[in-house]
């Protein structure tokens, strides 16, 4: 037996709609996970600058290793206000030469800034040797 044209379509009545539900809610939750991966790397790129900035500014010989921690830890905060931080600086080698290392410890952002797990990074930069101390 052949069901009629008409009672064809009573029964794909609501179909579009059941559908468009199901597939936007798959599209938002898909373009949350974008915006949340891209706050993540937005949040890692501040805290490298940051190590970064406050290495270079506790290697110039007029400098001492609290005034770089103070700097990267300011830098981040200038970006990230009250995002929590652990900031470390201490003097290392490189290549053969004395340098500086400032790391900073994080939480990785999992829903908004609020995080889980940690995310460490570390700047290293050359220190600076007085000339006129070494000759």
């Amino acid at each position: 037996m052949k069901a009629s044209r008409g009672r064809e379509r009573r029964d794909d009545a609501g179909n579009a709609l059941v559908e468009f539900v199901l597939v936007s809610v798959l599209v938002v939750f898909i373009a949350v996970g974008v915006v949340q991966l891209a706050l993540t790397l937005h949040v890692r790129n501040i805290l490298i600058s940051g190590a970064s900035e406050g290495a270079h500014f506790a290697a110039l010989a007029d400098r001492s290793l609290a005034e770089g921690q103070a700097r990267a830890t300011s830098v981040v905060h200038g970006a990230l206000p009250g995002y929590e931080i652990d900031v470390t600086a201490r003097t290392t080698e490189i290549a053969g030469a004395p340098g500086v290392a400032v790391e900073i410890a994080a939480p990785v952002p999992v829903i908004g800034l609020w995080g889980a797990g940690a995310i460490n990074v570390e700047g290293r930069a050359y220190r600076e040797v007085d000339r006129d101390a070494v000759n």
